[in-house]
């Protein structure tokens, strides 16, 4: 069982990571979208508005036909998933929400939800992410 100061530390990392993270994809996203891949798993899932693609090729390949874009983060949390429920993977869930432009549209709400894992390799810890949900915030129509 987890002690309250463990947990208090554990989410004060994750909301850390969660910053460093969020900043780091959307600087890709919006100006080196070709490099994009490079933050996902190899078996990632991403879910943009109701289209889903699998691996971080289709992933990329996905991302590449958008339109250039401009996001700007409002709301940023985070929260560490229990090792219990990812079998002692250091787990994070990271929702980010704020505004987009694309192409020569006009500016959208969006909402963004991570859930990264962490890579330990030589040179230190990679965060993947494993499972990316996108949505732009646009009225239902009826």
């Amino acid at each position: 069982m987890i002690g309250k100061e463990q947990l208090k530390d554990k989410i004060r990392d994750a909301c850390n990571t969660a910053e460093e993270f969020t900043k780091l994809y959307y600087e890709s996203m919006d100006r080196s979208r070709h490099q994009l891949s490079r933050h996902y798993m190899d078996t990632a899932l991403l879910v943009w508005n109701g289209t889903g693609s699998v691996g971080k090729d289709q992933i990329q390949k996905f991302l590449e036909a958008l339109p250039t874009s401009q996001h700007t983060v409002n709301s940023l949390d985070a929260q560490p998933v229990m090792e219990e429920a990812v079998s002692g993977q250091f787990t994070l869930l990271i929702q980010a929400a704020g505004s987009v432009h694309f192409g020569s549209g006009e500016t959208k709400p969006f909402q963004q939800t991570f859930l990264i894992t962490a890579q330990v390799l030589a040179q230190g810890i990679k965060w993947k992410i494993v499972s990316d949900c996108y949505r732009l915030q646009e009225p239902i129509e009826s």
